[in-house]
Order: C-alpha cells, then sequence, then structure tokens
C-alpha cells in the first residue's frame, strides 16, 4: 500500500501542478510537457488501486486524472471560429533541424498547399543555399533571414511584399517577424523561436512572454513555429488569452504531435501556429519531415 500511496503522490503534485497553472523549472516543465500521457497513467493507477480495493488512493487519484483530463480532452474537438469572409492566408512553419530538412520536400510542400508565409527555424546558410537550389524563392521571393550558425538562425519567406518588424523581444534563437502587404490589408507574422524549457526554465518563460499580443487596433498577428511548450504549459496558455488562438486546438487537432519524428521521447505537440482572435482557422495539417526532427506545421486562416 505504501508503494502505492508513493505513487499516487507524486500524480498529484503533477495533477496540481497542471491544474494551477504553474510550469516550474527544467524537470517538472518537460514533465508537463507529457500530461496527456500522465492522464492515461493516472486512469490506469486508479484503476488497479481500485482493484486491489485501496479505496482513498485510487479515489484521490482518479478524481484528479479526470480533473486534468477535462482540461486536457477539448483540444480533441473543433471550436466555433469567427464568421469572417476576408482574404485567406496560408502559414506554414518549419524546423529545419540545423539546416538538414530537405528543401526538395519542404519546397513540394509549399507548392501543394499554395503556402503564403513560411516561417523556417533552426535556419543555417547552408540551408537557406540548399533551399534556394531547390526553388523555393521563385514561389516565396519575399524574405527576412537571419540565418545563424548551430541552429540559432530564423527566418520568414512571402509570397507577398513583407516589412520587417521587430516585435519579439530578446532571445537566444533569431525570432523575425514582418508585415505582409496582400494588397488592401495585411497580416503581422513573427517567426517563433523560443529557447527550451528544459535548457534554461527561466529564459523560456521570458522570451515567450516577451511574444507580441494581439494589436486590436492595428493588422491581425500570426505567431508560428516551433515554441518548445505544449497546450499544458501555463506559459503559453497565457499567451494565447491574450486574444490568440491555436490553429491545431481548433481544429480538433491539438493532440496531432510535431516533435519527435520518431517514438521516442513520447511525442508531443511544441509546434504551433497562434492566430490573431479576429480571424478564422479554416484548416490545419501536420507533415513529416525527412531529416528534421520536428513535422510541420500549416494552416489555413481567413481574414477579417
Amino acid at each position: 500500500m505504501v508503494f502505492f500511496a508513493l505513487l499516487a503522490a507524486v500524480f498529484a503534485v503533477f495533477a496540481a501542478m497542471r491544474l494551477i497553472g504553474l510550469d516550474g523549472g527544467r524537470l517538472t516543465s518537460a514533465l508537463i510537457a507529457l500530461t496527456p500521457y500522465w492522464v492515461v497513467c493516472g486512469l490506469l493507477l486508479a484503476a488497479l488501486t481500485l482493484a486491489l480495493r485501496h479505496w482513498w488512493i485510487g479515489g484521490i487519484v482518479l478524481v484528479l486524472a479526470l480533473a486534468v483530463g477535462g482540461v486536457v480532452v477539448p483540444r480533441a474537438f473543433s471550436s466555433e471560429q469567427p464568421a469572417v469572409h476576408g482574404r485567406t492566408l496560408h502559414v506554414m512553419s518549419s524546423n529545419m533541424y540545423y539546416g538538414e530538412a530537405d528543401p526538395q520536400t519542404l519546397v513540394r510542400l509549399v507548392r501543394e498547399n499554395q503556402v503564403d508565409v513560411l516561417n523556417l527555424l533552426e535556419l543555417t546558410q547552408q540551408g537557406v543555399d540548399a533551399l534556394e537550389g531547390a526553388g523555393l524563392f521563385d514561389l516565396l521571393p519575399y524574405r527576412v533571414l537571419q540565418p545563424a550558425r548551430r541552429g540559432a538562425g530564423s527566418g520568414l519567406v512571402s509570397r507577398y511584399p513583407v516589412t520587417e518588424l521587430s516585435l519579439a523581444g530578446p532571445s537566444e534563437f533569431a525570432q523575425p517577424s514582418a508585415r505582409v502587404d496582400l494588397g488592401g490589408v495585411s497580416v503581422e507574422v513573427v517567426a517563433v523561436h523560443p529557447t527550451a524549457g528544459v535548457a534554461d526554465a527561466g529564459a523560456w518563460k521570458a522570451e515567450i512572454a516577451g511574444l507580441p499580443h494581439p494589436d486590436p487596433d492595428g493588422p491581425v498577428r500570426v505567431l508560428a513555429g516551433d515554441f518548445n511548450a505544449t497546450l499544458d504549459h501555463a506559459t503559453l496558455r497565457d499567451l494565447i488569452s491574450t486574444g490568440y488562438t491555436d490553429a491545431g486546438s481548433a481544429l480538433g487537432e491539438g493532440f496531432t504531435s510535431t516533435w519527435p519524428s520518431k517514438l521516442l521521447p513520447p511525442p508531443v505537440t511544441i509546434d504551433h501556429i497562434l492566430v490573431d482572435g479576429r480571424a478564422a482557422v479554416t484548416d490545419y495539417r501536420v507533415f513529416p519531415m525527412p531529416n528534421s526532427d520536428h513535422k510541420a506545421v500549416f494552416a489555413s486562416i481567413t481574414l477579417p
């Protein structure tokens, strides 16, 4: 019974952190990312302890597992979107894995999905050269590129003219931004890539907090990239609560994993496209990306 009580205590601490909204430090932020797996483990632990007639332990674990599950499950169901009828914008984000991601596959995805804006993370000059050779800039000629060694670079390329901005706060990795002129309407886009919480939890929280909030008096904003955070992290939820919609969750795809491309560590969803709440998300897809540890994410957005 002591063994099960210890397991229940560990689960209770985790559940309390998730429900209260505490990400904690490096270790706990990593564990919070695994919340859907914890819910399953909690239900199994509850079933086992109840079967063994440890009523108090099983009952408490069951209640906590259901409570956490209750805040997690809704992302599997689509939500109502604003009734808007403006221009359509196709946005894609891809982590290039230090410039190693297959350029031909990326260019094919851009062409097949008629991507208008593509955000590139972990972008190196070698990666830029490979993408140019594959014909990316023939499709998306306008660009704000900040390549760098060791994956610290990022970039934004567009079908439409862009004006470089500086919307994101200080960060270890480049997080370029730009105003995209669609002709009569503009959209502000940020290529997001904060420090990983498992590397420096303080910097991770600060860099996500430094991302711009929607501006109700300005153009629609879209944040797309590798957030190194799941929807179970309070740090990311705080940003979303300023007026964004997570594109995957909006269409019931909130559990579709984006990292890693293999089975271990357990796949999680850390790549996101956050859309200004004034716009509507009409499509969301995730695509495998050869030679990268991340999948590419895509969203179709209808502007007001």
